[in-house]
């Protein structure tokens, strides 16, 4: 039981006041100094007398006493204040959680516990880390905060990209590998608010996750909403707004020194090839595309709260409103959220409850980490800023958008598809959970809840003919993608708790059914009536493209589950969990469609035997140990049957429709599952003062689900890639979180959190043995194979050529060899296969995204009613492959200067950089893997929180107003935009899937700098 519920009840058998006249009678509210919640049950007393009083269920007291009378204000959990008494007649007091004494709470799988009975690995995250800066979503604000957790947003800082969450790596292929999330109960829900949200638990390892079953092989983040409390109405507001800006650009060449660099490219390609150069004139214009596309951004969030109630009825309820305009132009996003908590208290027996929220946004975009298709859309306009020609304006002589015809990469330009292509996004979301709990007997209750939530999105996509390359040609092209998923949960289960002698005994069982369906279709046409019709006039277009297989659909997946949990803790010392869940799935084949996952973890609370209880150096000391298993559902429906496709064909002359397999009917298709062993320690030293949590972990997944893409071809199926069971991948990895209170006055504190997280994830068993390729390129890169995954490796590597250096003509060195054609100046690289020539067999492992470790460091200090935190985020050891260089060292588009100035020449042949207008034309090879490792200044607040005595007069109970930078130093050698980068490649479009295609730069929304000011005002 939570301990302030504890208190309140003692206050409710408190009838005993202690009081004597004085010469003043002092009023006010006790509350927290963490969230401002009112504190029932504190004593107040007279220092050094028998005189005091309580607070009541509001934090309220009323107490007479004596000018310059001492008062002391106590309670269990929080640390004790004295106050000398003047001339005040009204005295409001926080209190501080005293973290040597607090016991807190921690929302589990159906139920909560305190944080020294845990034998599972759970991170806590509280609503002021939250809350710390300003962010679209709060997974975003758990990067740097939860130990084994990876956050990332998939396009920089683009408004309402979707965020990646990776817990202790990825352990599928082909599966999704992002955690669970659950809201209140509510499985699989989407997050709420960051301002709405009082905790967040990260369940990491089997003992924590396994009650989630097949749902929690990934991990599983809980979220606990706010809710009312019995009192007074309380109305919150907070807002904040942020100017932003962007990070960093390229130092690229300006109209002069392109002409020259222009000039050396087309010479050095004609003495490749024997011919004679055309040269290439300058232009009228030194446009710097990148300064055209920039703008200054800003977000705005807006938030306002009602909560309160009696002791029958709290509530809580709260709308929010986010709209950014990103520093890309014609890119923005707006968002408006609404949360309702209703909890009844209907008999002393039966309590019923609801949680309600929606949202509702909307999205402008402009298109970046584009796959490279050209015909349908343009290039991404963040690449295009950096290749487009700046010997060209917006506009050519004709009126006409300008293209980047002259130097062989004929696209559209930055500015016309930023300003000319629309793409917009919205998307409704709602979720209503509806609970009843009921106490049956002493120590017995059950609970049941039953919940519905469902997401309608939208995307319209638009290229008008006024973009020359893209849609001209084609009179325009349209495009509509619209999708709505549904789905209904219902949960039932039973909760015994029972005292045996010096153990506790708790026992949970239960059942869960849910159902999803999802349906949708895409349509495209080209050749519309007209522009001003934008995507709404595809029902005019002449000519629309043929409908191909999963661009009209519906499927529906259900998942039923019986589930269990044994909690025994003796004397305070020796604690067991053991969990089992039994999941059944429509996913999978008939005769492997139900699977168990069963858990089991031992603590022992070394802190609490005789030989260390009285220590005054160890004041907690528990160590943990777990083994589990869990699964993975997370595939397509239908992936086990045999499914047909449609096609067109010819029969008596006429085109007729009919169908020809898609895929074979898989029998024996099953559950991934994760083993997992997690050895953990906590260890808190003077007074917990410093407070250590340690964990190491093996994941091995086997029965991976990946795609099998070996079926012959004259099998006649349409898919090649049918997904089976037939990998394995291994994860090891070793966590700290550590806090420490450096400084602990009343005037003065200051405490530190430090989280670090190593992750190894290895390809340990593939198909026959094979070497599996994934593509991290744009299609027109004309490449494939720049991923490798292969046994004994970790997941993901670059593969492609071993650069060597720069040829300086004459003789070879010995184990090189150039591409054919080489000539002094061209690229050298590592014969791989000794032939003499560089070909695909020459391409190896050539660099490693995957970091060696990552960290967050939070320093926070306060000084009476100032407070500063600081936050650092890294990350050390992973590599990038910077495909962006690839593009500006290929001679089809504008350079950085370092190439410019570095690139060999007969007159500079000491450098490491081909000479321009190479042979190598886009090569992917290790000349282009660089250290990605970077440490960065995440967010600098200050903040000012006014004192009682000033705001009461305006009717406040509380005001605070801060000011905070993100994003404000980061320190690498990374010569990119930003080393925080995740391109897929040819996947294309932000596709948050992908465990294999990782550490590529090419095209990225860019990283934003924000300055924030935000205010916070309780009435």
């Amino acid at each position: 039981m939570n301990l302030k519920i504890k208190l309140t009840l003692l206050t409710l058998f408190c009838s005993v006041v202690l009081f004597a006249q004085g010469d003043i009678t002092i009023k006010g509210a006790v509350v927290s100094a963490t969230d401002n919640v009112p504190i029932p049950g504190v004593n107040v007393i007279v220092q050094n007398s028998s005189k005091g009083t309580t607070t009541d269920f509001d934090g309220n007291y009323e107490i007479t006493v004596n000018k310059g009378d001492v008062l002391q204000f106590s309670y269990i959990g929080f640390v004790t204040k004295s106050i000398t008494i003047s001339n005040q007649t009204t005295l409001n007091v926080s209190l501080s959680e005293d973290l040597a004494e607090l016991e807190e709470i921690v929302v589990v799988g159906y139920g909560a516990r305190k944080k020294s009975d845990l034998t599972g690995s759970v991170s806590a995250v509280k609503a002021d880390e939250l809350t710390a800066f300003p962010v679209l979503d709060a997974e975003q604000a758990l990067q740097g905060r939860a130990a084994g957790v990876n956050v990332q947003s998939n396009n920089g800082g683009e408004p309402g990209a979707p965020i990646s969450v990776r817990i202790r790596g990825n352990t599928s292929i082909n599966a999704s590998s992002a955690p669970l999330i659950v809201v209140d109960g509510f499985v699989g829900a989407t997050m709420p608010q960051p301002g709405d949200i009082q905790s967040i638990q990260v369940l990491k390892d089997a003992s924590a996750t396994a009650i989630y079953g097949s749902q929690g092989a990934n991990g599983v983040v809980m979220v606990t909403t706010k809710k009312g409390r019995s009192g007074k109405i309380n109305i919150e507001v907070n807002s904040n707004y942020a100017i932003q800006s962007t990070a960093n650009k390229l130092d690229l060449l300006n109209a002069d020194d392109f002409t020259t660099y222009q000039n050396a490219v087309r010479e050095n390609v004609a003495l490749t090839n024997g011919n004679t150069a055309t040269p290439y004139v300058r232009g009228d214009y030194d446009t710097d595309w990148q300064d055209l596309i920039y703008r200054t951004g800003n977000t705005q969030n807006h938030q306002l709260s009602v909560s309160g109630g009696s002791e029958k009825m709290k509530f809580y309820l709260s709308g929010t409103y986010f709209q950014q305009d990103g520093v890309l132009i014609n890119s923005d996003y707006e968002r408006v959220s609404v949360l309702a908590n209703l909890d009844a208290q209907v008999t002393d027996k039966l309590k019923l409850g609801a949680n309600l929220t929606t949202n509702v946004s909307q999205k402008g975009g402009v298109t970046t980490q584009s796959d490279g298709s050209v015909t349908v859309g343009g290039d991404d306009v963040v690449s295009l800023a950096m290749r487009f020609d700046p010997n060209k304006g917006i506009y050519d002589a004709n009126g006409n958008f300008s293209t980047n015809d002259l130097i062989g990469d004929p696209v559209d330009n930055p500015w016309a598809v930023a300003t000319q292509r629309d793409d917009d996004t919205e998307i409704e979301n709602f979720r209503a959970n509806f609970f009843a709990n009921y106490d049956i007997l002493e120590g017995l209750t059950f609970k049941t809840t039953f919940g519905l939530s469902s997401q309608n999105t939208f995307r319209g996509i638009y290229m008008p003919r006024t973009l020359i390359i893209t849609a001209s040609g084609v009179n325009g092209r349209a495009i509509i993608d619209e999708d709505k998923t549904n789905s209904v949960l219902t949960e039932s289960y039973l909760t015994y708790n029972k005292e045996i002698g010096k153990g506790v005994l708790t026992l949970l069982g239960g059942y869960s059914f849910q159902k999803t369906t999802n349906k949708g279709s895409y349509s495209e046409g080209t050749g519309t009536i007209r522009d001003s019709f934008s995507y709404y006039g595809l029902y005019t277009a002449t000519s629309l493209i043929n409908a191909g297989s999963g661009d009209i659909y519906f499927n529906e997946r259900e998942i039923q589950s019986f589930f269990g949990r044994v909690n025994f803790d003796y004397d305070d010392k020796y604690l067991f969990t053991a969990t089992v869940r039994r999941d059944g799935s429509s996913s999978f084949a008939a005769n492997e469609k139900y699977a168990t996952f069963p858990s089991a973890a031992l603590g022992w609370k070394v802190s609490n035997e005789d030989f260390l209880k009285d220590s005054n150096v160890i004041s907690n000391l528990k160590l943990r140990g777990s083994y589990g298993v869990t699964g993975t559902q997370s595939i397509p429906a239908y992936q086990s049957l045999a499914i047909l496709s449609s096609l067109y064909a010819s029969s008596d002359n006429q085109t007729v429709a009919a169908v020809t397999p898609f895929q074979n009917a898989n029998p024996d298709l099953k559950w991934e599952s994760s083993y997992q062993t997690n050895v953990g320690l906590d260890l808190g030293l003077f007074n917990n003062a410093v407070s250590l949590s340690l964990d190491y972990y093996n994941i091995d997944t086997k029965d991976v689900l990946m795609v099998d893409n070996s079926i012959p071809d004259y099998f006649g199926l349409l898919n090649s890639n049918i997904i089976t069971n037939a990998g394995e991948i291994n994860n090891t990895g070793f966590e700290i979180s550590l806090n420490t209170r450096n400084i602990s006055k009343e005037d003065f504190s200051w405490t530190t959190d430090f989280v670090f997280s190593k992750n190894k994830n290895t390809a340990t068993k593939l198909i026959n043995g094979d070497d599996y390729f994934r593509n991290g390129a744009p299609s027109y890169f004309s490449v494939t194979n720049t991923s490798l995954l292969r046994e004994g490796e970790e997941v993901g590597l670059f593969w492609g050529f071993d650069y060597a250096g720069v040829y300086q003509g004459g003789d070879l060195p010995e184990g090189t060899a150039t591409l054919p054609n080489g000539v002094a100046g061209d690229p050298l690289f590592y014969d791989i296969d000794e032939s003499g020539d560089i070909t695909n067999d020459d391409r190896t492992i050539i660099g490693n995204p995957n970091p060696d470790f990552t960290w967050g460091l939070t320093n926070t200090f306060t000084y009476k009613n100032i407070d500063l935190n600081i936050f650092f985020q890294g990350s050390e050891g992973g590599q990038i492959f910077n495909m962006t260089n690839v593009q500006l060292n290929n001679g089809d588009a504008n350079t950085t200067y370092d190439y410019f100035n570095n690139a060999w020449t007969a007159t500079n042949t000491n450098t490491n950089q081909p000479r321009v207008g190479n042979n190598s034309s886009r090569e992917m090879s290790s000349r282009f893997v660089e250290d990605g490792s970077y440490v960065r200044l995440k967010n600098l607040a200050i903040g000012y929180t006014f004192d009682s005595s000033i705001i009461e007069k305006l009717g406040m109970e509380r005001l605070r107003l801060s000011v905070s930078g993100q994003n404000l130093l980061t320190f690498t050698d990374y010569s990119g935009l930003d080393p925080e980068v995740n391109y897929f490649g040819s996947a294309g479009n932000n596709n948050t899937s992908s465990n294999t295609v990782k550490g590529f730069d090419f095209g990225n929304y860019p990283t934003v700098r924000s300055f924030t000011f935000s205010l916070s005002a309780k009435f």
